[in-house]
């Protein structure tokens, strides 16, 4: 039996024992991250140099972009260390820290995603008011509320993680550190207040989700009452992606959380996990930038200034 004073270091998963898989292993993360750091870099990039895209729209998908980039940054790189060295350990301070930043940045982008479907809400269904509800300081003060909110939220819940005796070794199941695994290792009956806290993000994680649903429900009502094809097309062209992008985040970290136990496993546990922390920065921008003719043409000119100039 250990207890938190004496745990030094965490065990993380190792994806396989087979040498030969963890360098495939490796290379693959490797392929995801570099996409993701070529992706959200250039949408960060053309959003800050293009003064066309200075619009409420893209700042938020700049923000999004630089959380996505923090979130995948988090993890993948201690993974790929781990299956390139063939090792699985995490110092102690180490994993609090990945588990306090992977908590900011996700919670932070649930939030930004409720503020870009209030941002779209209003573009569409209030379009006479968008330049007086979404002004340059309004959408500086819904951003920095989404990062501080998410600050606080990961704040409370590693200290409270933290604060935990943990009685049950120190191997995770997970190839992150994770507050469900962490949660794991106590003691029983030692994590009452951690749920607690727990429940509380989720009902206004919850209360997000509702948020953005009804947004969409009023999007589309009023999107299918624009005379013109054209009109509805266009408009549908600036939803759709933000919707999808919403779609894979809440999807994923719901199944990952609220799944049945009976149908719960180790490799279904890994393939969700990546699904929510690894997959979605990597597509994110992809989804933003294929049917966004804006956007394509700044990649464009941005791409022709750096080869020609």
């Amino acid at each position: 039996m250990s207890n938190s004073s004496s745990i030094t270091q965490f065990l993380l998963l190792a994806f396989t024992d087979t040498r030969e898989l963890q360098l495939l292993n490796f290379w693959l993360f490797l392929a995801i991250y570099l996409a993701a750091l070529l992706g959200n870099g250039l949408i960060i990039t053309a959003v800050a140099c293009d003064h066309h895209l200075h619009t409420p729209m893209y700042f938020f998908l700049l923000n999004l972009s630089l959380l996505d980039l923090g979130s995948i940054s988090t993890t993948v790189p201690k993974a790929m260390a781990n299956s390139l060295w063939d090792t699985r350990d995490i110092s102690y301070t180490g994993c609090i820290a990945q588990l306090f930043l992977f908590v900011f940045l996700m919670s932070a982008e649930f939030y930004l995603l409720t503020v870009m479907a209030y941002d779209r809400y209003v573009a569409i269904c209030k379009p006479l008011h968008y330049g007086t509800l979404l002004g340059s300081r309004a959408c500086v003060h819904m951003a920095a509320a989404a990062w501080a909110t998410g600050f606080l939220n990961a704040v409370l819940l590693t200290a409270n993680t933290f604060s935990l005796p943990l009685c049950q070794g120190n191997a995770l199941d997970q190839f992150f550190c994770e507050i469900p695994q962490i949660l794991k290792l106590s003691c029983s009956n030692s994590y009452l207040r951690e749920a607690g806290l727990l429940v509380v993000g989720a009902f206004v994680g919850f209360g997000c989700f509702v948020f953005i649903v009804v947004s969409y429900v009023e999007i589309f009502r009023a999107v299918l009452r624009i005379p013109s094809q054209q009109g509805r097309h266009k408009a549908f062209s600036t939803c759709l992606p933000h919707l999808a992008v919403v779609s894979l985040f809440v999807s994923t970290a719901m199944f990952s959380n609220l799944k049945p136990p009976s149908i719960s496993s180790l490799s279904l546990d890994v393939v969700v996990a990546v699904l929510y922390s690894v997959l979605p920065p990597a597509v994110n921008p992809l989804i933003y930038s294929i049917k966004n003719k804006e956007l394509k043409d700044a990649l464009w000119k941005l791409a022709q200034e750096m080869l020609f100039h």
